[in-house]
């Protein structure tokens, strides 16, 4: 009875020993994760409290940051006052001085609102940030910065302005607007087409509208029967009555070949593209020159081909000719 009662009082004594341990080890693990939640706590009401603090300045920043970019819009309309009405003054120089200068200016206002709202920021630091990133950046970005380039250089060298019809690459259109990246053109059937600046500056382009006059021609054929004489002289009666035509340079028509079916003449002649264009001006002289011909009993030919046969060549087939004898 006494051993009994003995190893129920181990029993429990064991019992009570492991659940104080157990209890204390509960305690330690939860004070440890407390003291994990009160740093994270303490941290995060830092950074509430640091961001609070800051508020005033971010708001000045962005104030500042508004400002300059209100400064752009004035530079931007400071500019164009300033240079468009004078006659000497090129356009593409303007959008220059418009979007590099208000590029700067935006910049400037970004560096002073950074040295506001962070505190111990420099520009110093920004810069050798840049430098560190330099060689990665132009791998990453050199297309971008060759059309940048491109596209500076285009509107400084101004080979061609707004308004003007070019080809490049076989490209035909407009020129829309002419930014930094890329050049916008306004196609004749009223697409958009994007050519990338270091496209534009590096191909070799044409300029349908770089001057007034511009040279129309086609290519009419006669007859062989037909006198050349007459035909180039009905011509230049059309030219010459023809007030859109240009009397310098001198229009002309000349024989340029004597084709298979025809004798061809080429009709030069030159316009004014403020009074005309190329288009409506070649199809009212064809239009004319091909009345008159009709009139004159002049034949246009086209082509005709003409089938000969031997003399001893038999005319019927020879199982047909047998069939009918039959």
């Amino acid at each position: 009875m006494a051993d009994e009662q003995k190893s129920l009082t181990d029993v429990a004594k064991n019992t009570g020993e492991l659940l104080q341990e157990a209890g204390t080890k509960t305690t330690q693990t939860v004070l440890a994760h407390t003291e994990k939640y009160h740093d994270a706590y303490t941290t995060i009401d830092k950074i509430v409290d640091s961001f609070w603090e800051r508020v005033p300045y971010i708001c000045i920043a962005i104030i500042v940051f508004i400002i300059f970019w209100l400064l752009t819009k004035l530079f931007k309309f400071f500019v164009r006052k300033t240079l468009e009405n004078r006659s000497y003054t090129r356009q593409n120089l303007v959008l220059v001085l418009n979007r590099v200068g208000s590029t700067a200016i935006l910049f400037f206002g970004f560096l002073i609102a950074l040295v506001i709202s962070i505190p111990g920021f420099t520009p110093g630091q920004l810069m050798s940030a840049l430098g560190i990133g330099s060689v990665a950046i132009g791998f990453a970005f050199k297309d971008i910065f060759q059309n940048l380039l491109s596209g500076i250089l285009i509107l400084l060298s101004e080979p061609f302005r707004i308004g003007d019809s070019i080809v490049v690459n076989s490209l035909e259109g407009t020129v829309e607007d002419i930014q930094i990246r890329a050049t916008f053109l306004r196609s004749p059937d009223g697409r958009r087409i994007v050519i990338p600046n270091a496209t534009v500056y590096t191909s070799a382009l044409t300029v349908n509208t770089a001057y007034q006059q511009r040279r129309c021609e086609f290519v009419v054929g006669i007859g062989y029967d037909d006198d050349e004489q007459k035909a180039k002289q009905i011509i230049l009666d059309i030219l010459n009555n023809d007030r859109n035509v240009l009397s310098q340079p001198a229009f002309s028509v000349n024989v340029t070949a004597l084709a298979d079916f025809s004798v061809n003449l080429t009709v030069r002649w030159w316009v004014d593209t403020t009074e005309t264009d190329i288009s409506s001006s070649t199809s009212t002289i064809q239009a004319q020159v091909k009345q008159a011909f009709n009139a004159n009993g002049i034949n246009i030919p086209y082509p005709i081909q003409e089938l000969k046969m031997a003399a001893n060549q038999p005319l019927l087939n020879p199982e047909a000719s047998t069939k009918e004898t039959t």
